[in-house]
């Protein structure tokens, strides 16, 4: 009857809804009009144009912030038009829906177990949802780069837009010889026939553009030639002899240059302003005042004829500031109460069932043992090396931006609305990021540089936040506390797992400042609280996960690997625990869970493998082992830890981390085994190290000297395996990251017997 009644309370407006839905997906090739071309390029769909050279040009709406999606995407049309890397070149695109990121958004939106989602065994449910996300996440249009799904979610698109071009160029080839396509080669960039004619693409790039393909083929996979190698980065040579431009080097004529000054105090404002003390400063223009924008706090923004000149001034500048309106936020407070509502969670069915499989409540209340742990996470900062940094122009109803960002859509929306212009009227160029890790999937420093542009009289102005203004005015990964909590048997054996973790919702939260007339403060269920605890592989009769989403007076945002960072140490902490308590050694216990998976247990014995897991180690060493899936990949690894004893007692010293994955297809070999490092480094930098502190709304750190990194004498010897497979590719810029914490906590406790709960790791 509930049924019946939605069905019929939707009408007409029903009626076409279901229509839409069972229409085939909108294509994501576009057409030759939606890629503006140059005098001397044809384009020949929404990817990919040629130009008059016969060099290809890739427009990409991805951001290349090290991950190398700009090499292995081209690889991906190189393979297929069988051309060289090196007349592939990549073009910044503007946002346009075509290349919206369905894929970001569609694993975003899933909350499904892994054995739902293996492939040959996804439900029927499973393929609907995916297919009406998909179709409407196409509709919406979102460019933006996150999520490590830059080759997942263009894996299927760019081969097809590449074999298209293909055949229309083969079919004007057959045209304009009259002879048969069948009997045309195509290598390096020429297509030729035995008898004689031949031409490269370039020369018959106009004629293509007005043929219609015909039958479209991919080549078949045994033919690759480039994809599944290691070849050089192409932005390699840039970035080595300085000529890669990142938005910190942008340089327009007559720029200014700012800086900003945010309140000390988290939520605090500026009051009273003796402006004048600073504009008698050489250099110094003016002093801007600027509200929320974007999410971010009121501040000032200093405008001078030089960075020097401006946070020289900003420095000087007497504010008088004032204090939120209700008290500071206090880091060590919020993690007691993040405790609490963790066990409400757990004990009491507070907050929000990610999985509720079995009945854990009652397998508790009868089992022979419990086990139970309390597991802790701080608030983290992105620090990325490039502070925050924006360009921008307003003039004559036009804005034009020069911004290192992962949201190039939501930047070009919220630039309209500062400046009060249509979207239209805005163009983003996007350069190099000095690396993003989430916090460039904010646009308050464009809404911020915008506002000021438009006190400058057309003149350009790039906005650099100091390292200072960046790491206490962050939007912080966010802390979290859970409570776990075990049904034993008489042999130790778990019986059911029962989970209540708490901390604020990433997503609502940035939703509220990305959409600012959608914000409800009403948070729907944040898929990234719970992520890497509702989706555990191992196979338990019992499974309860609740989260109560919190919401406290810190900003919070995407860390890289968002829920899944703190909550793989979370959950492969515990699993070591439980291997402890039946007395199992810890890689047996999860290889006995893993029946039903096997991708997983193939990853988890290649490690072991290659880590020699049980062989007898240098005498003061230990190994510990964690596996985790985030973003559609598997990751498994091995580290093998010592302590050495400094000034401040004994502290962990890394040697080798042996890392195996299975992310489906590999592109780029070595740029899998780059991101795998870079991860690990990154996972070890906030495992021993990494936390923010607040104290009366103040963040206590403030620069690198405060917040240690992992630095080159510290780095161990990192190793990546790669297990083959034919799957679609999964991510690969976050998986490393997640896995890192726990098999480093639980090489400690083999070493030390003690059990370490909270992060960062301190013995």
């Amino acid at each position: 009857m509930r049924r019946r009644f939605l069905l019929g309370g939707l009408g007409a407006g029903g009626a076409l809804l279901l229509g839409w839905g069972l229409l085939p997906p909108r294509s994501r090739l576009g057409g030759r009009d939606t890629l503006p071309a140059l005098a001397d390029e044809v384009a020949l769909n929404g990817w990919l144009k040629l130009a008059g050279d016969g060099e290809l040009r890739l427009a990409l709406p991805r951001a290349e912030m090290g991950q190398g999606v700009h090499t292995a995407l081209a690889m991906l049309v190189a393979e297929e038009l069988d051309v060289p890397l090196a007349l592939v070149r990549v073009v910044q695109a503007q946002p346009e829906a075509l290349h919206g990121n369905v894929a970001a958004a569609v694993d975003a939106a899933l909350f499904f177990e892994p054995v739902d989602v293996e492939p040959g065994r996804q439900t029927p449910v499973v393929r609907s949802v995916r297919w009406m996300l998909s179709k409407i996440t196409r509709e919406l249009g979102v460019v933006a780069t996150g999520g490590s799904s830059s080759i997942t979610d263009l894996y299927p698109v760019l081969p097809l837009a590449a074999a298209t071009v293909r055949a229309q160029l083969l079919g004007a080839a057959s045209l304009l010889w009259k002879l048969p396509v069948s009997e045309l080669v195509v290598q390096a960039g020429v297509i030729s026939h035995a008898s004689g004619p031949r031409a490269h693409f370039g020369e018959l790039a106009r004629m293509a553009s007005a043929t219609r393909p015909g039958r479209v083929a991919l080549k078949p996979r045994e033919r690759w030639r480039l994809v599944g190698t290691s070849v050089p980065r192409t932005d390699l040579p840039a970035k080595v002899d300085g000529s890669a431009v990142f938005g910190i080097d942008v340089r327009r004529p007559g720029q200014l240059f700012a800086a900003i000054l945010h309140a000390p105090m988290l939520g605090g404002s500026a009051g009273a302003v003796d402006v004048d003390a600073v504009l008698r400063r050489p250099g110094v223009h003016r002093v801007v005042r600027l509200g929320p924008l974007g999410g971010s706090a009121p501040a000032l923004a200093v405008v001078a004829r030089s960075t020097w000149h401006a946070q020289q001034a900003a420095a000087a500048l007497p504010v008088a500031w004032q204090p939120p309106p209700r008290p500071g936020a206090n880091s060590a407070d919020i993690l007691r109460q993040l405790e609490l509502h963790a066990r409400a969670a757990a004990e009491d069915g507070a907050g929000f069932a990610f999985r509720n499989r079995g009945d854990a409540d009652a397998a508790l209340r009868t089992a022979p043992r419990r086990l139970e742990a309390v597991y802790r996470a701080p608030y983290l900062a992105h620090m990325a090396m490039e502070p925050l940094n924006c360009t921008a122009r307003v003039a004559d109803g036009q804005v034009e931006l020069w911004v290192p960002t992962q949201v190039p859509s939501f930047a070009r929306t919220l630039a309209a609305q500062v400046a009060g212009v249509p979207e239209s009227a805005v163009t983003v160029h996007v350069p190099y990021l000095g690396g993003g890790f989430g916090r460039r999937l904010e646009v308050d420093v464009v809404g911020q540089a915008v506002r000021v542009a438009m006190e400058t009289g057309g003149l350009p102005v790039q906005l650099l936040w100091s390292r200072e203004q960046d790491t206490q005015n962050d939007f912080y990964r966010p802390a979290a506390a859970v409570v776990m909590q075990a049904a034993l048997d008489e042999q130790g054996l778990p019986l059911a797992l029962r989970i209540g973790s708490a901390g604020d919702a990433v997503l609502p939260r940035y939703y509220e400042r990305v959409f600012p007339l959608l914000a409800t403060r009403v948070d729907a269920p944040d898929k990234t609280a719970a992520e890497g605890l509702f989706s555990l592989p191992y196979e338990l009769p019992h499974l309860a996960v609740r989260h109560v989403a919190t919401r406290h007076d810190v900003p919070v945002g995407s860390w890289r690997a968002v829920g899944h960072s703190h909550n793989a140490f979370f959950a492969e902490s515990f699993i070591d625990e439980l291997a402890h308590a039946a007395k199992i050694d810890p890689l047996g216990f999860r290889l006995e869970r893993l029946a039903h998976l096997p991708r997983h247990t193939a990853v988890l014995r290649l490690a072991a493998e290659r880590a020699g897991w049980g062989r007898a180690l240098p005498a003061g060493r230990a190994q510990g082992v964690a596996l985790h899936e985030s973003y559609n990949s598997i990751v498994a690894m091995v580290v093998e830890v010592s302590l050495e004893t400094g000034p401040q007692g004994a502290r962990p010293r890394v040697h080798r981390v042996v890392a195996a994955v299975d992310c489906g297809t590999v592109i780029h070999p070595g740029i899998v085994a780059q991101q795998m490092e870079s991860g690990v480094m990154f996972g070890l930098s906030a495992a021993l190290f990494g936390r923010i502190d607040i104290a009366g709304g103040v963040v206590q750190q403030r620069n690198f000297p405060d917040q240690t990194m992992l630095t080159l004498a510290m780095t161990p010897a990192i190793e990546t395996h790669i297990v083959p497979s034919t799957r679609e590719p999964g991510g690969m810029g976050e998986p490393g990251v997640p896995p890192t914490a726990p098999a480093l906590a639980n090489a400690l406790f083999a070493l030390t017997g003690r059990r370490l709960r909270e992060l960062p790791l301190r013995l």
